[in-house]
């Protein structure tokens, strides 16, 4: 049985929670869809909770934010060395948009804000042959970003691309660290909601093709299912 420890980031808009709950509960689903008998534990940086020493921690999965990984704030710091201390120990981790490039940043790599702009709506990675976590040759799921990995660390290996987002995923020498920009935990309403919440900040014509391209199929459940069972790996 897996038990993760959820290290959330951010919240979800209070107008939007009591439907959709957090994003540890988009993934406390995401994951008991995959393994049922899975044990979720949260850490909650908005809530003040303490990071707990990651040595001691069967699995980690750090959640997206609002906030960049560059804004300075005085739990990023903290938060990076965690994820050191868990990457030097082997501690199986993801991370996931704002977790993706926190790992990303804090092992050695370059995370900005993208001239490309906003990213929402299903977009399609190709997924690297033959890299022992994703399977098949592209994965659609939704996204809502603008800042991306620029430069991987040295120790990352990318294993979904795509022409917006070079950088999607990152599968790291040790193992035990998977990151992903887009997000497997959202269903199609609440990509839907990343949509509207983009309304008057991103171009008009952005919004309307996120919005149509979410009827399309997504591959969630074969992307969380990976990532599930990557953080099962012992």
């Amino acid at each position: 049985m897996a038990r993760i420890t959820i290290i959330e980031t951010g919240k979800v808009p209070q107008k939007y929670r009591e439907r959709h709950g957090s994003f540890p509960d988009m993934f406390a689903r995401m994951v008991r869809a995959e393994d049922p008998t899975a044990t979720i534990d949260t850490v909650s940086i908005p809530n003040g909770d303490a990071l707990p020493d990651p040595r001691g921690l069967e699995a980690v999965l750090i959640t997206g934010a609002a906030a960049g990984v560059y804004d300075g704030l005085d739990w990023i710091a903290p938060l990076e060395d965690f994820v050191r201390t868990a990457y030097a120990n082997r501690t199986p981790m993801v991370g996931v948009c704002f977790g993706h490039q926190l790992i990303a940043q804090a092992l050695g790599g370059t995370v900005r804000k993208s001239d490309k702009g906003w990213g929402i709506g299903r977009h399609v990675y190709q997924v690297l042959p033959e890299n022992g976590v994703v399977d098949g040759e592209a994965v659609a799921i939704a996204c809502s970003h603008q800042d991306q990995v620029i430069e991987p660390p040295n120790d990352a290996l990318t294993i979904l691309s795509s022409e917006f987002t070079p950088h999607a995923g990152l599968l790291y020498a040790n193992g035990t660290t998977l990151t992903v920009q887009p997000h497997p935990e959202f269903d199609v309403e609440f990509a839907e909601v990343c949509c509207d919440l983009r309304d008057g900040k991103a171009p008009e014509d952005v919004v309307a093709t996120a919005r149509a391209s979410l009827a399309e199929p997504m591959d969630n459940a074969r992307l969380g299912g990976a990532i599930t069972r990557f953080l099962a790996r012992r």
